[in-house]
């Protein structure tokens, strides 16, 4: 007990000190050395931590925001829980920016990508759990991507545009997904069965933080021109 709660000291005073680089130059000038010496500790201790300062950042945003996500009753309180992250994402503005700029957006998208996909998978399980019904797997998978791609979509929009989203407005929008569409989608995927395109698909390319079905006969992706998400 002693050892983990001095493991999370450790990594949240290494977190607050990137924070503090973030805040003065782009995140691919900062170096581990800067960081460790900072915080007065060795090279040996930040490696046994975290592979990179990426791995840190990562840790940093899930300690911050997406840990303290999993803590809501997503189904009851799915409005309050985009609302605390909408708000973590104006709050850190500056600091997503600056990895931004060092990331672009289509890294950026992986990260959050990575972090959420976890929670909708989730949400989607509850909800066919709370209807007593059952959707084929492929189907489920299916919704939580296109769920995830949504919110990945909206939390760069929020930090890279001027004006952003209103949080109220944004968390009444997402909110209506467990409300209403979600239910409604599965059961009806549950009576008819699973849509022959998403049933004779596997998840395939994820690239950008995207999943994109393509055909098991398939090799690879393709996409017609300017296509887009």
């Amino acid at each position: 007990m002693k050892h983990e709660v001095t493991t999370l000291n450790t990594k949240r005073l290494l977190a607050a000190s990137l924070k503090g680089f973030m805040e003065k130059k782009p995140l691919s000038k900062i170096t581990v050395s800067e960081i460790i010496a900072d915080c007065g500790v060795n090279r040996k201790t930040f490696y046994y931590h975290f592979e990179d300062i990426y791995a840190l950042l990562k840790w940093m945003l899930e300690e911050e925001a997406v840990n303290v996500v999993k803590q809501f009753d997503l189904l009851v309180d799915y409005r309050e829980a985009v609302l605390f992250v909408m708000h973590y994402v104006r709050e850190n503005k500056h600091l997503l920016c600056c990895a931004y700029d060092s990331m672009g957006r289509d890294e950026m998208k992986r990260f959050f990508y990575a972090d959420f996909i976890g929670i909708t998978r989730k949400v989607v399980q509850t909800t066919e759990q709370r209807l007593g019904i059952h959707a084929e797997e492929q189907f489920k998978e299916f919704l939580a991507h296109f769920n995830t791609e949504a919110i990945a979509g909206l939390l760069i929009d929020e930090f890279t545009d001027k004006e952003g989203h209103d949080p109220k407005i944004a968390a009444d929008c997402f909110a209506l997904v467990p409300e209403n569409s979600l239910p409604s989608v599965l059961a009806s995927a549950a009576k008819k069965g699973c849509p022959p395109t998403i049933q004779n698909a596997r998840c395939g390319n994820f690239r950008s933080g995207r999943c994109f079905y393509i055909r098991k006969s398939q090799k690879s992706c393709r996409f017609p021109e300017n296509f887009s998400f």
